[in-house]
C-alpha cells in the first residue's frame, strides 16, 4: 500500500506519514522508505520479466522526462568545487517505454543520465534475434533515436499537430485545415479500434480513407511554400516545415501494419514519474530511483492491463519465492491464473 501511495498515486512520504498519523497508527517517512526498500528483491524478478517481455514487443513508445536525483547533484557540485574537467552529461531523466506484446501493454521506467533512445537501447539488446525490427513510437527528438538498435520509426502526428494549434490565432484558416484534416485520419483510427480490426485490415483501411487526405494535406503544405503563400520563419512555417521534415515517419501507419499515430500511450505513463516531481521533488540516491522505477513499472503496467495494482502487488510479495522461480507466470494478465493453479496444488485431493 506505501509504495501504491508513493509511486502509483504520487504521495510522499510525508504527507502519508500525516494519513497514518491522522488514523492513530504511526507509520514514519523512515520507515516507510525502508519497507519498499525491503520489497524491491521481492519485486525485481518482475520487473526483469517485464523488461524480456517489452524487448520483444511488435510496437515500442519511448519518450523522457527531466527528473532530480540529489545524489548526482552533490557529485557535480564537488567536481566543480574540485575544478575538474568532465565532458560527463549533468542531467537526469526518467525514461517512460511502453511496449506492446499480444495484445498486452508493458511499462517501463528507468531513471538516470541516459536518454529515453540509450535506455531504449539496452531493453532491445534482449530481443531475439530471430525477430523482425519492432515499430519504435516517438517524436522527433534524437534523444529518442540515440542508441545502438534497430527499428522502425514512426513519428508521433499529435506532437505535429500540437506546432499548428500553438499559432491558430495567427493562422486560424490554414491552422483549420490542418486540423480538419488530421481530424478525419483519427476518426478512421477510431473506427479500425471500435470494429477490432487486425492491423492488416486496419491498414488498408488507413489506405483507402486516410491516403488521399494525407497525400492532398503534403501537396498542400508544400504549395504554402512553393507558392510563397508563408513566411518561412513565421510560426506557421515553422510548424509546416517540422512536418515535412519527418513526413515519412510521421505517415508510416500508411504502409507498415500495427504503426500507431501517435506516442500518446507514452506521455500518459510519463505522467507518474512527472507526479513524483511534482510532490515529492526529488529522489535521493540512483538507489531510490531503482526503488520508484521498479514500483512505477509493476503499477502501471497492471493498470493498463485493467488489473487491480494493489492486489498484482500483495501477489508477487507473498509469492515471491514462486515468482522468482519462473517470473513469466507471475505477470499482470495471467498472475490470477498462477494463484489458482498454486492453490488447486496445496488443496487436499478428495
Amino acid at each position: 500500500m506505501v509504495g501504491l501511495l508513493k509511486y502509483g498515486c504520487g504521495l510522499p512520504f510525508h504527507r502519508i506519514e500525516s494519513l497514518q498519523r491522522a488514523m492513530r497508527i504511526p507509520l514514519p517517512a523512515a520507515t516507510q522508505w525502508e519497507l519498499v526498500r525491503d520489497a524491491l528483491p521481492q519485486l525485481g524478478p518482475a520487473w526483469d520479466e517485464l523488461l524480456r517481455q517489452a524487448a520483444q514487443g511488435e510496437v515500442v513508445y519511448n519518450d523522457d522526462t527531466t527528473m532530480q536525483v540529489l545524489a548526482l547533484t552533490a557529485e557535480q557540485r564537488r567536481a566543480a568545487a574540485a575544478d575538474e574537467e568532465t565532458d560527463a552529461r549533468t542531467g537526469v531523466f526518467t525514461s517512460g517505454i511502453v511496449a506492446t506484446r499480444d495484445g498486452h501493454r508493458l511499462a517501463l521506467f528507468v531513471t538516470g543520465r541516459q536518454h529515453a533512445g540509450e535506455n531504449l537501447a539496452d531493453i532491445l539488446a534482449q530481443r531475439a534475434a530471430a525477430l523482425a525490427p519492432p515499430i519504435q513510437m516517438c517524436d522527433a527528438l534524437a534523444t529518442n533515436t540515440a542508441g545502438a538498435f534497430d527499428t522502425l520509426l514512426a513519428n508521433c502526428l499529435a506532437h505535429a499537430r500540437r506546432r499548428f494549434v500553438d499559432v491558430v490565432d495567427t493562422f486560424p484558416a490554414e491552422v483549420q485545415h490542418v486540423l480538419e484534416t488530421l481530424r478525419e485520419v483519427y476518426r478512421t483510427d477510431a473506427l479500425a479500434r471500435d470494429r477490432a480490426l487486425s492491423p492488416e485490415e486496419r491498414l488498408r483501411l488507413h489506405q483507402t480513407t486516410s491516403g488521399p487526405l494525407m497525400a492532398g494535406l503534403e501537396t498542400w503544405l508544400r504549395q504554402q511554400f512553393d507558392d510563397h503563400l508563408v513566411e518561412p520563419n513565421s510560426g506557421l512555417g515553422a510548424a509546416i516545415a517540422y512536418m515535412l521534415k519527418h513526413w515519412a515517419p510521421l505517415t508510416l501507419f500508411l504502409r507498415v501494419p500495427g504503426a500507431p499515430l501517435d506516442n500518446n500511450v507514452c506521455e500518459r505513463a510519463l505522467k507518474k514519474a512527472i507526479l513524483h516531481r511534482k510532490n515529492a521533488l526529488f529522489y535521493r540516491t540512483l538507489a531510490g530511483a531503482r526503488v520508484g522505477d521498479v514500483f512505477m513499472s509493476l503499477i502501471h503496467t497492471a493498470e493498463l492491463n485493467g488489473i487491480a495494482p494493489f492486489e498484482y502487488l500483495v501477489a508477487l510479495q507473498r509469492h515471491h519465492h514462486d515468482v522468482a522461480l519462473d517470473p513469466s507466470e507471475w505477470l499482470p494478465w495471467n498472475y490470477e491464473a498462477t494463484l489458482t493453479d498454486l492453490r488447486a496444488r496445496a488443496s487436499p485431493s478428495r
